[in-house]
C-alpha cells in the first residue's frame, strides 16, 4: 500500500495507491467525508472500502482532498475538491490506461463528490455511496444518474436523515437504465459506530453480485 503524492489542481494531493495486480485490472477511487468535520482518506469507513475493492483485484486509491493531511490547499466547499477527485483518477488512468472498468465509493461528502464525477466521467460503471448527505447538499445533478450503483444509510443517523436518502432513492429509482440497490442498516448512526461489519456485509454482497460474471447488472 505504497503512499503516493501526485498532482492536484492547487498542488500536490497525498493518497495511498495499491496498484493494479494484473492488466485491464479495474480501478476504484474511494473518497473521504467532510475535511471540516475531521474526515480524512483514513476514516475507517473509507478504509474498509479500500481494503474491499483491493481484495477484490481493483488497482484502488484513496486520497486525502485538498487542506487535509499533506495534501496542499485550503478546504473550497464541495467544487476544488471535485476538481482534485478528477485530477486524482486522471493520475490512475495516466498509467493505467487499459482498466476495464471504474468504481467510485464514498462516505458522506465524498458520496456526494463521487456522485458528481459519475456524472461527468463516463468509464464509472458503479458507484457505492454511504450516508449521502441529502439533506444538505442539493443531488438534482443526477439527471438522469448514469449509472447503477448502492445506498446504505443509517436509520439512526443524526447527520443525514434516512428520509432525505430515501426521497433521493425514489427519485433515482424512477429513472430508465439503471438500477439502484438501498440497504438501511438499523440502528446505525452516522459514522457506523458499532455496525461497520453490517455495512460492510452489504457492500460486500452488493460486489458480488455486480461482479459476477452473469450480474444482470451491466
Amino acid at each position: 500500500m505504497p503512499d503516493v503524492i501526485f498532482p492536484g489542481p492547487e498542488g500536490r494531493l497525498e493518497g495511498r495507491f495499491s496498484p493494479p495486480p494484473r492488466p485491464r485490472a479495474p480501478v476504484a477511487m474511494i473518497l473521504h467525508p467532510h475535511p471540516q468535520g475531521g474526515g480524512t482518506m483514513n476514516d475507517r469507513i473509507t478504509q474498509a472500502l479500500y481494503k474491499t475493492f483491493v481484495k477484490r483485484g481493483f488497482a484502488t486509491l484513496r486520497f486525502n482532498f485538498r487542506g487535509v493531511g499533506r495534501s496542499q490547499g485550503t478546504f473550497d466547499n464541495g467544487i476544488g475538491e471535485l476538481s482534485d477527485a478528477a485530477a486524482a483518477l486522471d493520475w490512475v488512468q495516466s498509467f493505467h490506461p487499459e482498466a476495464q472498468t471504474t468504481w467510485i465509493a464514498g462516505f458522506s461528502f465524498g458520496a456526494w463528490i463521487g456522485m458528481q464525477l459519475l456524472m461527468r466521467r463516463p468509464e464509472i460503471r458503479g458507484f457505492i455511496s454511504v450516508a449521502p448527505p441529502a439533506n444538505m447538499y442539493d443531488f438534482s445533478f443526477l439527471a438522469p444518474c448514469p449509472s447503477s450503483g448502492i445506498i446504505v444509510q443509517g436509520t439512526s443517523d443524526e447527520v443525514v436523515t434516512a428520509s432525505a436518502v430515501q426521497k433521493l432513492v425514489d427519485k433515482l429509482r424512477t429513472q430508465k437504465g439503471i438500477t439502484i440497490h438501498h440497504d438501511e442498516i438499523r440502528g446505525a448512526n452516522h459514522f457506523f459506530e458499532h455496525e461497520l461489519d453490517q455495512l460492510m456485509k452489504s457492500v460486500d454482497n452488493y460486489l458480488d453480485m455486480r461482479l459476477s460474471p452473469d450480474s444482470p447488472i451491466r
